[in-house]
């Protein structure tokens, strides 16, 4: 087998607002440092299944899904240790996906995650992602993130 490099790029909807998130609140302490302003206030836990999109727009072309979990851990600024399953379901990979485990320090404009693993097409993967936040409404935390992953896989 020979390893292979592929570029990926693509928009995350996280949506916490509205009548159908895809990010939901699983567990959250009696305290926090952040404050309830924040819609991700430290150590509240998140589980996420959010769409994957060709362009920033939620309705442009829906590419795959990321389900898994993110937990707020900064107690004096915003960050997210994320676990997350990016599952892809159109085109060259459907079927197949990468799994990220790492620290999202979400304040930072430009920010790096760890990609760990895969299956499918990304069998054996490691490498990286980039991401930029888009877009954010700060009153109930929807965001748009836009990704460019590399991946070194077989």
């Amino acid at each position: 087998m020979k390893e292979q490099v592929t570029n990926l790029h693509f928009f995350f909807h996280d949506i916490l607002g509205g009548k159908n998130p895809s990010a939901v609140l699983v567990a959250k302490a009696n305290n926090t440092t952040i404050g309830d302003k924040s819609p991700t206030p430290f150590s509240t836990v998140f589980a996420v299944d959010d769409p994957l999109t060709a362009g920033p727009e939620l309705t442009s072309e829906v590419i795959g899904n990321c389900q898994g979990l993110y937990a707020s851990t900064g107690q004096d600024n915003l960050s997210l240790v994320v676990y997350f399953d990016f599952g892809f379901t159109k085109g060259e990979f459907n079927g197949s996906a990468i799994s990220v485990f790492s620290r999202n320090p979400v304040l930072e404009t430009e920010r790096e995650l760890a990609v760990v693993g895969g299956r499918g097409k990304f069998r054996m993967a490691r490498g990286f992602a980039q991401l930029k936040t888009f877009s954010v409404n700060q009153n109930n935390g929807d965001a748009i993130v836009e990704y460019n992953v590399t991946v070194f896989h077989y």
